[in-house]
């Protein structure tokens, strides 16, 4: 008899299709697209107190309402879309993550006159390459970093919202600043 091989992930991908799928293509792969980063710092915001199956969810209808992330797009919101958002059931309905979105949108503005691109800017907490931990478990794992506070702390200077260093290391494992999948994890080489 063929013995069949089994894919070890990462515990919290498990027991969802969308989260299990999101594991094992999206979480910890490194992103430089300042679009993709614009949703990834919205969506880790929204996460605050919540879920991130619901965050998953949502994230089709989160496009929809913040015009595909386009932060040019997303600073020109005014009191208007705003209302029509708090009205929207497909995102997280709570006026101050709505509000930051859009403060975030034009906060990257400002990031992208003074370094080029948000990914320029953010890219420089990790010196410019993933830091690639080696978890052998998720106790290990912690919920910030020295590079995470100072992310947070010069976000918030920059006018920033919901970027507290929490979720700063949530977005920073999200978008592959660093690789915190566990060790015995089949994405831990591949990231």
């Amino acid at each position: 008899m063929k013995a069949v091989a089994v894919r070890v992930r990462c515990a919290w991908a498990e027991g969802s299709p969308l989260m299990t799928a999101y594991h094992d293509t999206e979480w910890g792969v490194p992103a430089r697209d300042d679009r993709v980063l614009f949703e990834f710092l919205t969506l880790e915001g929204a996460q605050a107190g919540l879920n991130w199956l619901t965050i998953l969810q949502k994230r089709h209808e989160y496009r929809a309402a913040f015009a595909g992330f386009d932060p040019v797009r997303v600073a020109r919101f005014d009191g208007r879309m705003r209302r029509s958002l708090l009205r929207n059931p497909g995102i997280v309905r709570n006026r101050l993550k709505i509000d930051s979105v859009i403060t975030n949108a034009r906060a990257i503005l400002g990031v992208q006159d003074e370094f080029g691109s948000l990914s320029a800017y953010l890219w420089r907490f990790v010196g410019g390459a993933p830091i690639v931990n080696a978890w052998t478990s998720l106790r290990e794992i912690p919920s910030q970093t020295s590079e995470s506070r100072q992310m947070s702390k010069e976000m918030k200077q920059r006018g920033f919202a919901f970027v507290g260093p929490t979720t700063c290391y949530a977005f920073m494992q999200a978008v592959g600043m660093v690789n915190d999948h566990v060790v015995r994890c089949f994405r831990y080489r591949q990231v």
